[in-house]
């Protein structure tokens, strides 16, 4: 019987080696596909970024501004409830009553925005400083603003914070926020529907109510390049949804 044995032993060690060779063709085989899914998602990764990268950063290349509005006393009091002393030395904290103040005037894509986009940034002239805090008061936030957002305008600094003086003249205040002497609640959709009504042309996907848990905090309005009222369903998309906020009074009110 030696060699019915042997031949088993062949027979056994062949259908090993044809074991092996599909379990190898096997494992070839997902990892070329996990490959080729890698490779078509770092592709499409690529191509998403490269339609971005091409002008990501670049002064000057950016489809419409976003004028963001501040309410001064929501920043103060959540300030002060953190007890923040940069908040508590603000000049916008002190005894003088400011309401809606520019936080800034950012340049915007269709999707996403630039930021930054010259370090350093050229030095800002302490005239422009001084001659902004009627809009923006304090000193911090209009370096901050410019460094951060104006190096993206592809403008100089004068003509860049002329700009935010012509985009927030371009915006009315609803009365009942011209003076709130005391805690005020509203609804997002109700301070919404207020600045809408204020400022004919500014359609209701063209504006965005930003707040924290308990407060309205600011008002983002979107302004073609020319300041004329844009929609901007990306930035609506993300507004506050919140049936009741507190505006907290202006101070000295």
């Amino acid at each position: 019987m030696p060699l019915p044995i042997c031949v088993n032993r062949v027979s056994h060690m062949a259908r090993a080696k044809m074991v092996n060779a599909a379990h190898r063709r096997s494992l070839n085989v997902r990892a070329g596909g996990v490959a080729l899914l890698a490779f078509l998602l770092m592709a499409s990764l690529s191509n998403g970024a490269s339609a971005q990268d091409r002008r990501q950063n670049e002064p000057g290349k950016f489809d419409y501004f976003l004028l963001v509005l501040s309410w001064s006393p929501s920043f103060c009091a959540a300030n002060a409830e953190r007890g923040e002393r940069r908040g508590a030395s603000d000049p916008q904290c002190g005894p003088r009553p400011y309401s809606f103040v520019v936080h800034g005037l950012w340049p915007q894509y269709e999707r996403g925005f630039p930021e930054f986009c010259q370090v350093p940034a050229p030095r800002l002239n302490r005239n422009i400083v001084s001659s902004m805090l009627d809009l923006m008061p304090s000193p911090n936030l209009i370096f901050h603003e410019w460094d951060r957002h104006g190096t993206c305008s592809g403008l100089s600094a004068g003509a860049y914070f002329e700009d935010i003086r012509k985009a927030r003249a371009k915006i009315k205040i609803p009365p009942a926020y011209l003076e709130v002497t005391a805690p005020l609640t509203v609804s997002a959709d109700e301070v919404k529907d207020a600045f809408v009504a204020a400022n004919p042309g500014l359609p209701e996907d063209g504006i965005s109510v930003d707040c924290d848990s308990r407060r309205l905090n600011e008002i983002r309005i979107c302004l073609s390049r020319d300041f004329g009222f844009r929609d901007c369903p990306e930035v609506a998309r993300r507004s506050c949804r919140r049936d009741k906020l507190v505006m907290p009074p202006v101070r000295g009110g």
